[in-house]
């Protein structure tokens, strides 16, 4: 199909334009823009379920993943679309889309959009998350068992602290377990906890995780905290990843033994077909942060103060140095 050619595609919501729908998005296995807007209409329901009413960035991979993507957080306004305005940790402010309808879905990867990045909020309330959301990110080396193991302690600590974990695939080479939360705490509280978390599960896998923010001191799974910050977002549940691997939920069965690479683009709606959602039922599974934060209390009453920040953050007080190890003076 030729690039200047473009489809309607019915998204059962709506009618959404297609332009250049045979765009090559992943060269090496010729996959196209038109491939990914059917990924999304095979997936429809989970896909919804994981951004609905949450302000959404525009991760824009307009040459495909053989380009470099952009983030887009000013999205291009038109009428019957809903947006939320939200603030930077800059001061800065912008109207992102809230998606509602498969069919904002279809014009997110219309516009180039491969992985869909939500803020963890609802526009109903910008301020106050309810998503606590752990990154288990692999140092290199560090052989997907280890996010395994790591991933089963995390849902332990979650148990023994009121929340229920959803884990999913990151899509790449880590995996993702979210929590649902009452909207009752700010950025800062949320992270917080998720702080508390990490620091939780080092203590119990001490060779296998960490907390640790700078690289040359981290060893094993890194237990991302600061994913939690305000501006800080995760590829969604069903988004599709550069790799060509769809960041999929998976039950807590199958995380003894899944892999990412399990989990393709051109393979994804068969599985899905198979199983369906498995996020089915998060949004009914809402869990308080009370006692992630006494822990983090417990902590802080130990010596355990806060950590370093991103870098684009203002300096916090009681942060630590944002200086990496090797590099601060003596």
């Amino acid at each position: 199909m030729a690039r200047s050619e473009e489809t309607e595609v019915d998204a059962g919501d709506g009618t959404v334009r297609v332009t250049s729908p045979g765009k090559v998005m992943f060269p090496e296995q010729g996959w196209t823009k038109l491939d990914v807007v059917e990924h999304y209409l095979a997936c429809a329901a989970g896909a919804l379920r994981a951004v609905y009413g949450r302000p959404t960035v525009l991760k824009r991979w307009n040459a495909g993943v053989a380009g470099e993507p952009f983030f887009q957080k000013r999205a291009p306004q038109q009428p019957g679309r809903e947006y939320a305005r939200v603030a930077f940790p800059s001061g800065r402010t912008a109207d992102l889309l809230v998606p509602r309808r498969v069919a904002d879905i279809v014009w997110m990867a219309q516009l180039g959009c491969l992985d869909l990045n939500p803020w963890p909020v609802r526009a109903e309330h910008v301020d106050a998350p309810d998503e606590l959301r752990i990154d288990l990110d692999p140092t290199p080396g560090v052989p997907f068992a280890a996010v395994r193991r790591v991933a089963w302690e995390v849902r332990a600590v979650l148990d023994a602290h009121g929340l229920v974990g959803w884990p999913k695939t990151s899509g790449s080479r880590g995996i993702h377990v979210y929590a649902r939360i009452a909207p009752e705490w700010t950025f800062t509280a949320v992270r917080r906890a998720a702080l508390a978390l990490a620091r939780e599960v080092e203590r119990r896998l001490p060779d296998e995780a960490t907390s640790a923010w700078w690289k040359e001191e981290r060893h094993g799974v890194f237990l991302d905290y600061n994913q939690n910050a305000r501006d800080r977002t995760i590829a969604s549940a069903y988004s599709v990843r550069p790799t060509g691997l769809v960041s999929a939920p998976l039950a807590w069965g199958e995380v003894g033994d899944c892999d990412p690479r399990d989990f393709p683009l051109d393979r994804f709606a068969e599985r899905y077909a198979a199983v369906g959602d498995l996020s089915a039922g998060i949004d009914q599974a809402v869990g308080r942060l009370d006692g992630l934060l006494d822990l983090a209390r417990r902590d802080e009453a130990e010596g355990l103060g806060d950590a370093p920040w991103p870098p684009h953050f203002p300096k916090r007080d009681g942060e630590p140095t944002r200086a990496q190890p090797s590099r601060r003076r003596r």
